[in-house]
């Protein structure tokens, strides 16, 4: 059963792999996505598992590969930038009561911020 990704967050054993799609930038096959692993290399049965989750999930799409009998190719259904938006509007609604200030005032006191950082975040919101 897929389940809107709009409501699901990855855990970090699925982003692992939504990151290895998204940097590829094209669909990968379950070996594929296993040899941009380093060392040691995670079981075929660990990354199959976590493909079907994240398709159930609704993040990613199998399809035949052509020609290639029971190969899936396993394609993103969300950009890295459109989960990365969306995951950034819950922390600032959760965490921060929806404002954007208090945020990145967090950030700013969390972070060791150079004056230089700062003039270049102010001139981005500037410049929005």
């Amino acid at each position: 059963m897929k389940q809107n990704n709009e409501e699901r967050q990855l855990t970090k054993a699925e982003m692992e792999i939504m990151n290895v799609l998204w940097e590829r930038g094209k669909g990968m096959t379950t070996h594929e996505i296993i040899d941009e692993y380093p060392e040691p290399k995670p079981a075929y049965s660990t990354i199959a598992t976590f493909l079907k989750i994240l398709t159930n999930k609704g993040f990613i799409q199998p399809r035949k590969q052509e020609g290639g009998g029971k190969t899936f190719v396993f394609s993103p259904l969300i950009s890295r930038e459109a989960y990365t938006n969306r995951v950034m509007k819950e922390v600032k609604s959760t965490f921060f009561g929806n404002s954007l200030k208090s945020m990145l005032s967090f950030f700013a006191k969390q972070e060791d911020v150079s004056e230089e950082d700062l003039a270049e975040i102010v001139e981005l919101i500037k410049n929005k």
